[in-house]
């Protein structure tokens, strides 16, 4: 059996005999825990709905296909794969669906390409800005988040630049 498989049991085991001697009620103490969960679920839940209502809303709008055309021929001029175009408008936005990109493009044009390498240090370069606003403030009832956001765009966009020039420059195209 792999050690890998076995780090959960054992990290399980590990607190049962450490409840046991620190004489805990472990039960209580799980019991305690999960319902703390449910509440902050339920205070998670409308930020979380507000988020992806709000992404359905600009997915549906046709706003992409209109910034799609009005950006093509920035990137046709700067030597930018447009295929990753999705991927940088999204990738604020939802790790999901630039996941889906990301294997979209890898499909198309294969993980060595240029379009596949840009992409994938994309993926890591940037976060998914929204969502770690909405998980993060909306949990803790933190309704001002102006400047986060701002900050946090910013840190995409320096993200998606050095991803462009870290490609050329590392990988020679």
């Amino acid at each position: 059996m792999q050690l890998t498989s076995m780090i959960i049991p054992l990290m399980v085991l590990f607190i049962i005999i450490y409840g046991f001697l620190k004489k805990i009620n472990i039960y209580d103490e799980f019991i305690n825990g999960a319902l703390e969960s449910f509440d902050m679920t339920l205070k998670i839940f409308p930020c979380l709905l507000a988020m992806i209502f709000g992404v359905n809303i600009f997915l549906k709008s046709g706003l992409i296909d209109l910034i799609y055309i009005i950006i093509k021929p920035i990137f046709l001029f700067l030597d930018i794969p447009i295929d990753v175009f999705p991927m940088m408008l999204m990738r604020p936005i939802s790790g999901t669906s630039t996941l889906a990109i990301l294997n979209n493009i890898f499909e198309s044009f294969g993980p060595d390409s240029y379009s596949g390498r840009l992409a994938s240090v994309i993926q890591g370069a940037t976060d998914t800005t929204f969502y770690v606003i909405t998980l993060y403030f909306g949990s803790i009832g933190i309704k001002k988040i102006k400047y986060s956001l701002y900050a946090g765009l910013f840190a995409d966009l320096i993200g998606i630049i050095a991803a462009i020039i870290v490609t050329k420059l590392y990988f020679g195209y």
